[in-house]
């Protein structure tokens, strides 16, 4: 008995401090949680205290997507910052599917990979792990994501450290729903305030090169596009010609012209509605496939401008990784195609109110020129008009500058002559 309280009390001793670093690790998730609704910034703390408190030597944290279909990869650590949104299971597949669907904790002490379940990414390095912990995060008893924890070697979880992942994955989840609130309020202000400076662009007197480019460049921020274009119908041909990006690209930049009903574009405007393309990489109507991978482009939503029922061109949005782009997603920037739309009408009609103004002008000057020469040589209206005609095609000259200078020259020789008849 007598050497038995000795090692009871370093076996209390050595509980006090793991319940002690336990309480720290809460307390510090707590005041990280509360510092920041920056969700990228929580998610990527969250990572690192689970490995932390857990020692082990990997931690995923997956959030269910916003149609809840699947679970999308969001935060690591070992940081995989080219897979990070790219990696996506499906309510019930694989173990961590299972746990989003059961709502359920998994643990497996050895041969992870072993599980039934279990899912090979073959990207992932940690498929080869031995032991793994799948835990769900709940708000509000809704799953909103899992954390799985894997060691390298076998290991036996114990109750209290079961006790405390799951304790985490509960204080983290009300946190996640509520950054993901401020990120949802931040998108829909940056929608309105996109809307709104789009529609000023439109109204101003900016020429329309200049326009579009504003457009693209203010629709790239605001749906996070890796490539945002504008392609305009030309009626005489019935292609479609890139007129704007804000990508830097020269390769997508030099992109040939499509032919209306061409590609994931062309049917766009010849269907006049708007689609989505979840992998252009692996689309089979997408015509480009090889810039694609090589650009990293991936999910495309392509929205044609519309004119009442007139289809004028269409705006393409590229993301860098998949995307499941939202109905909201899509009017917002079926709204843009439209204004973009609206102002190349405005710029035509502009253009045609020009043009006719300026044929009005040369008909009037015409008409002088050939009063002038009837008068001067004694010819008919018939005549003068042939003369002039003649003249413009002798010297490749426009009608307008025949008729100023018909009346410049018979301007001169009635002036000389009125001087010569005043002579004394």
């Amino acid at each position: 008995m007598a050497t038995k309280r000795p090692q009871s009390v370093q076996a209390l001793e050595r509980a006090l401090r793991e319940k002690t670093r336990e309480v720290d690790v809460l307390h510090r998730i707590s005041e990280s949680i509360s510092a920041t609704l920056d969700l990228e910034v929580v998610l990527r703390h969250i990572v690192e205290m689970v490995v932390e408190v857990t020692r082990a030597d990997a931690c995923l944290l997956y959030l269910l997507s916003e149609s809840r279909e699947e679970l999308i990869l969001r935060a690591s650590k070992n940081p995989h910052p080219k897979l990070i949104g790219r990696i996506t299971i499906g309510l019930g597949e694989g173990i961590t599917g299972w746990v989003a669907r059961e709502r359920t904790r998994v643990v497996i002490p050895s041969n992870a990979n072993d599980d039934p379940r279990f899912k090979f990414f073959h990207n992932l390095p940690e498929d080869r792990y031995q032991a793994f912990v799948s835990v769900p995060i709940l708000t509000k008893k809704e799953v909103v994501g899992v954390i799985n924890v894997q060691h390298k070697r076998p290991k036996r979880y114990q109750p209290d450290e079961l006790a405390l992942l799951t304790t985490i994955a509960n204080q983290v989840g009300g946190a996640i729903e509520n950054a993901r609130l401020y990120a949802e309020m931040s998108r829909k202000a940056l929608q309105v305030d996109t809307l709104s400076q789009v529609s000023e662009t439109v109204a101003s007197n900016r020429l329309i090169e200049d326009v579009l480019q504003l457009i693209v460049t203010m629709t790239a921020q605001m749906m996070n596009s890796k490539i945002c274009s504008i392609m305009l119908l030309e009626p005489a041909s019935g292609e479609l010609r890139i007129m704007a990006t804000q990508s830097l690209s020269e390769q997508y930049r030099r992109k040939p012209s499509l032919k209306l009903g061409q590609s994931i574009s062309g049917r766009a405007v010849q269907e006049r509605r708007s689609i989505i393309v979840p992998d252009v990489t692996k689309e089979r109507d997408y015509m480009y496939p090889e810039m694609a991978r090589r650009e990293g482009l991936c999910s495309l939503l392509s929205v044609p401008m519309l004119i009442r029922d007139r289809a004028v061109g269409v705006i393409n949005s590229y993301t860098s990784v998949p995307h499941a782009f939202t109905s909201e997603e899509i009017k917002v920037l079926q709204a843009i195609a439209n204004q973009a739309a609206i102002a190349i009408e405005n710029t035509k009609l502009v253009e045609k109110s020009f043009e006719m103004q300026e044929a009005l002008e040369v008909r009037k000057l015409v008409e002088r020129a050939k009063g002038s020469l009837m008068q001067a040589k004694g010819i008919s209206e018939e005549e003068a008009f042939r003369l002039m005609q003649r003249q413009s095609m002798d010297t490749r000259k426009s009608m307008r500058e025949i008729a100023e200078a018909v009346i410049l020259a018979i301007g001169i020789e009635r002036h000389a002559g009125s001087r010569d008849f005043n002579r004394p």
